[in-house]
């Protein structure tokens, strides 16, 4: 038996975190919910982008007999802290999409029978019978909700898949419940909890104050200008920000012109280039990433020095998250929104087309299950690959009116779409097994891959099963090369079907298709939803364009912190701070002249231009600065400040 699982001998939390992270004290707020969780008591917990929230959940599974389960909807964030577990010595799997039959398996059994602490699933693995089976087997003491917003139908990125969570208390009746997030607003917070089922309302907030990040919003007739400046003035890695796919490659394709090294990243890549581009960024072969919103959930880089957003957000949740990406290592970065004179109207259009009528809504409904081919009555429980690009191309219909209309859709019940994911490839013999010795496909490679076949998958001849192409190729003593090579041979003399892996969206059809006049869409839930999408727009608008109050302030304000303070920091509080002294009498040209470089580097020409007065005695200033050691002057001949 473990030892951690005597409790009569279970160690203070402090000595785990020493013996199995090595670090000698918590994070703010880390020690309060590993507190609670040990305590029994089920908790929602608001810790802000890098907090730390996996330790909160990791720590306790290590002191808690059995199982704790944690559900996350980032495949890269469960493979990531999986190997970073075993790396530690800590029993941890994880159970994904892209996993055949066979490795799934024998994951469940080793969280059944053996000693794994820790075991991540997707929330759409709760509705596979498979799974639910084996739950009534295992010892689960704590269950983990990640990125738990997704729950609420009246967050900004609900998920339908979520609402399958709380069914985990009919497994594990006896489990204590997590739920995790950085962005929740009270009306979020009380949703998560009422359909996670707690038992008593319990909240632990930390302030979503980040004191190293300075947050700034630039209006401007030109982005592009504005956004060399923060690179050229900025040292470290960087995120650009943009919503479109087609918007990040021109960005990205201006700054290579320009010198910059950057690439761009967005789910239209394939899954591959999208791992490498990843992968590139993380180890500082490329300096900047101009990308979707697909990009920076569940990357574990710290010294990212500023996040650039070069399109406005549809709400504060979401610029919170992507902001927050910044200085997770808790040295000085910058959150940067660039602005436009008509950002307002131009989002406000995109907005009302998130928005159909109900009875376009339905239409779509029809056109969708009539490009998957699912015919009225059919359809129910089906997964199908769905390429929301090429549907929107081929319908002559906007994407951000799809989108709008496959979330009301989710909430009715009707259909949801899946984010992508690795899907294993597929095979089913298209021939009997007694016909199968017939064929004359020669060589011994062959007819090792085909008994290798047979006998590591049944079912093989009647149905469509999912396969690992890896696995085969290791018992076979083949190459995962050759192994895909031997598929496509049986494939092109039709002896095999075969669906090779893929990345790819997926809708889900809970049901089966309905007529027309059958769907119903709740009047309540699309009027319900419309109000609290505008209301995130309107304070996501109000954010960008107020000139008085700190960021910082109206940023945790938004998310019920009613003790936030200025940060001292932020575009804003620098312009108090100048316009303090300035009415005080006492600024001196030295006072402007460091003012100026806290918020941007300039030239010794365009430093003197701004600061105003006598031009000789700014450069005398900026010189004596520079003796002092209070400013230096960069490569570029930029004057930067020396925190």
């Amino acid at each position: 038996m473990n030892e951690l699982s005597h409790k009569d001998s279970t160690p203070p939390i402090d000595e785990v975190l020493a013996k199995w992270w090595g670090y000698s004290g918590f994070r703010a707020l880390q020690r309060e919910i590993i507190d609670s969780v040990l305590s029994g008591r089920d908790t929602l917990a608001l810790l802000p982008t890098g907090g730390g929230k996996s330790i909160t959940y990791q720590l306790p599974a290590l002191l808690l007999p059995g199982l704790t389960i944690v559900v996350t909807p980032l495949i890269a964030l469960m493979k990531d802290q999986v190997d970073k577990l075993r790396q530690r010595g800590i029993s941890a799997v994880a159970i994904h999409s892209g996993m055949d039959s066979h490795r799934i398996e024998l994951a469940l059994d080793n969280c059944t029978y053996g000693d794994v602490k820790l075991l991540y699933i997707a929330p759409e693995r709760l509705a596979t019978e498979t799974f639910r089976v084996r739950l009534r087997r295992m010892n689960i003491s704590l269950i983990a909700v990640d990125e738990a917003h997704c729950i609420s139908q009246w967050g900004y990125d609900f998920r339908p898949s979520y609402l399958r969570i709380a069914e985990l208390r009919e497994y594990a009746p006896h489990a204590t419940f997590l739920a995790l997030t950085a962005s929740a607003t009270a009306l979020v917070a009380d949703d998560i909890m009422h359909h996670l089922g707690f038992k008593q309302r319990h909240i632990l907030r930390s302030s979503f104050a980040r004191p190293n990040l300075a947050y700034a919003v630039r209006t401007v007739e030109d982005k592009y200008e504005q956004l060399l400046r923060v690179i050229e003035n900025v040292e470290g890695s960087g995120i650009i920000y943009m919503r479109s796919r087609e918007g990040c490659e021109e960005l990205a394709n201006r700054l290579q012109k320009d010198g910059v090294n950057a690439k761009f990243y967005h789910a239209g890549l394939p899954s591959l280039e999208r791992s490498m581009r990843q992968d590139e960024w993380k180890e500082g072969r490329v300096r900047i990433i101009v990308a979707t919103n697909a990009f920076g959930m569940g990357i574990d880089k710290s010294d990212v020095r500023f996040v650039v957003h070069y399109s406005m957000c549809d709400s504060l949740e979401a610029y919170y998250q992507e902001a927050g990406r910044a200085g997770r290592d808790g040295e000085r970065s910058y959150a940067l929104l660039l602005a436009s004179p008509d950002d307002s109207s131009r989002i406000n259009r995109i907005f009302e087309a998130q928005y159909p009528p109900i009875e376009d809504i339905k239409d779509i409904y029809v056109r969708i299950c009539s490009h998957l081919q699912v015919a009225i009555g059919d359809g129910e429980d089906a997964s199908l690959v769905f390429n929301i690009y090429d549907f929107c191309h081929r319908e002559h219909l906007s994407v951000h009116r799809v989108m709008g209309a496959l979330d009301i859709l989710s909430i009715n019940g009707y259909m949801s779409l899946l984010d992508e994911n690795d899907n294993p490839a597929k095979l089913m013999f298209a021939c009997s097994r007694d016909s199968l010795y017939k064929f004359n496909v020669g060589g011994n490679d062959m007819d090792r891959l085909l008994r290798t076949i047979l006998r590591m998958y049944n079912g093989v001849f009647s149905t469509f099963r999912s396969i690992d192409e890896l696995h085969i190729a290791a018992t076979a003593g083949l190459s995962a090369e050759r192994v895909h090579e031997l598929l496509r041979v049986l494939w092109r003399m039709h002896i095999i079907r075969y669906i090779p892996a893929t990345r790819s969206a997926m809708i889900h059809l809970p049901c089966e298709r309905l007529p027309i006049t059958d769907i119903y869409i709740s009047p309540e839930s699309y009027h319900r939803r419309y109000q609290l999408c505008r209301e995130r727009f309107e304070n996501m608008i109000h954010y960008t364009t107020q000139d008085e109050r700190c960021r910082s302030v109206v940023i945790g304000e938004y998310f019920g912190d009613t003790e936030s303070k200025p940060c001292g920091i932020c575009d804003i509080c620098l312009k108090k701070r100048r316009e303090a002294k300035a009415n005080s009498g006492t600024t001196t040209a030295a006072d402007r002249v460091v003012e100026l470089l806290r918020s941007e580097s300039l030239t010794v020409k365009e430093a003197v231009a701004r600061v105003g007065g006598n031009p000789q005695h700014i450069v005398e200033t900026i010189d004596k600065l520079v003796c002092e050691g209070k400013i230096l002057v960069s490569k570029g001949s930029k004057l930067k400040i020396i925190e």
